[in-house]
């Protein structure tokens, strides 16, 4: 026999941030109280309740993040996430046709994956499991097929980039002609950040003649809030001028293996250069290096990128 519990029921206590709800706390009590009645317990993903017991939603991500909190609260050997691919690709199988299913990766790759675009899990779910050590298997609901294993360690030696992702939902905005002083990043950034717009890539120029250029990317969807605080502050800022261009793509390359591998970014930087593609702006961390280029010319990107590094199955 089966039984279907709502967050109420569990008692899945999370903020009071509607449509953006973090769990706080799970009551295990009933969930354990059914299972030891040899029951199926089916729990509503999606959902908790605040303090007052109203209903909230937990935004992007939710299910997948509800199922790695059940799994941690019950300590769970694993939490296998059903989707409708059948694992965790090298790149996106609908893009890089050759791309190679990977048998396993880390937390910290999949996180990066997640952020930057591959959309098989949602990137606050990946942080929770990394957070409780809750193994996750990204596997296929329309098929037995074996699927991804996400963990701390991998059994297999770390491949110098274990994929490539792009995201389309970005904007560069460039802030021309601020004063080349302390405290004028601060100010800027500080605004975006109670206005809730999330900053990716910053490029600041050299000073030059007492005035300096910031750059930096938003996610899409945030680019009319941030041009209209932007545009706000104007001379508190002391910018000339503000501009915004949409047309841009992130395409990023992750693997745990660069850390001890130098001329990564060298070869990255080298496949796109033998493809004609410009790039505009650079971040990079221990284990990922992102670049920003015309989104007309992703697909071409992230095929020669895929190709360069032998990632093919």
């Amino acid at each position: 026999p089966a039984v279907s519990l709502n967050a109420y029921q569990v008692a899945m206590h999370t903020t009071s941030t509607y449509s953006n709800a973090r769990f706080k706390r799970i009551d295990t009590e009933r969930i354990r109280h059914e299972l030891d009645q040899r029951k199926i317990v089916v729990v509503t993903g999606f959902q908790g309740i605040n303090k007052y017991d109203d209903y909230t939603t937990l935004g992007r991500g939710g299910s997948d993040t509800t199922a790695v909190a059940l799994a941690a609260a019950l300590h769970a050997d694993s939490c296998e996430i059903f989707t409708d691919v059948d694992g965790v690709y090298t790149a996106d199988p609908r893009i890089v046709k050759n791309a190679r299913k990977m048998q396993e990766i880390t937390y910290d790759e999949m996180l990066d994956l997640a952020t930057l675009g591959a959309g098989v899990l949602h990137n606050r779910s990946v942080e929770m499991a990394k957070k409780y050590g809750v193994q996750l298997v990204v596997r296929s609901s329309l098929s037995e097929a074996e699927g991804t294993v996400v963990k701390e360690v991998v059994k297999v030696e770390r491949m110098l980039v274990s994929g490539v992702a792009a995201d389309k939902n970005v904007t560069r905005i460039s802030v021309i002609g601020l004063s080349d002083k302390p405290g004028v990043a601060f100010r800027m950034f500080d605004l975006l950040a109670k206005a809730n717009i999330n900053v990716d890539m910053i490029l600041q120029s050299i000073g030059r003649d007492n005035s300096k250029d910031i750059s930096f990317t938003i996610p899409g969807d945030a680019t009319d809030e941030a041009m209209a605080v932007l545009e706000k502050n104007k001379e508190v800022l002391t910018a000339q001028e503000i501009k915004c261009k949409t047309q841009v793509a992130k395409v990023s390359i992750v693997g745990a293996g660069m850390m001890s591998n130098p001329g990564v970014a060298a070869k990255m930087f080298e496949c796109l250069f033998n493809a004609n593609i410009n790039i505009n702006m650079i971040s990079t961390s221990e284990i990922r290096v992102t670049v920003l280029i015309d989104e007309r010319e992703v697909e071409k990107a992230m095929i020669a990128i895929h190709d360069a590094f032998g990632l093919e199955d």
